[in-house]
């Protein structure tokens, strides 16, 4: 298990949220897109994202996240780990 925190929203949530129908920068809401490549990464502060395309693994030191289109991600800050893009990615995220 990760420290990785992957959610299904509905419809109201994402309202609340304030999350953009299609990807694009929106309020707190900003793009990001990555075609397939792996690389190492490190939050400094916690990030919420909304995955509108791609399938992705997340893999930390307590194990492997599974993330596709359609999810709600929640990494906390001060977490390493390495991205593996399998498809490409666009998201939405914020960081608090």
């Amino acid at each position: 298990m990760t420290q990785i925190q992957i959610k299904q929203l509905t419809d109201l949530q994402k309202k609340e949220l304030g999350l953009p129908e299609i990807c694009q920068a929106h309020g707190a809401w900003s793009v990001w897109e990555c075609d397939a490549s792996s690389f190492d990464w490190h939050y400094d502060e916690l990030e919420e994202a909304y995955f509108y395309e791609g399938d992705v693994i997340v893999k930390t030191k307590e194990g492997q996240a599974k993330i596709k289109a359609g999810d709600f991600v929640t990494f906390p800050a001060g977490l390493s780990c390495t991205w593996t893009i399998i498809k490409k990615v666009r998201k939405v995220y914020s960081f608090q």
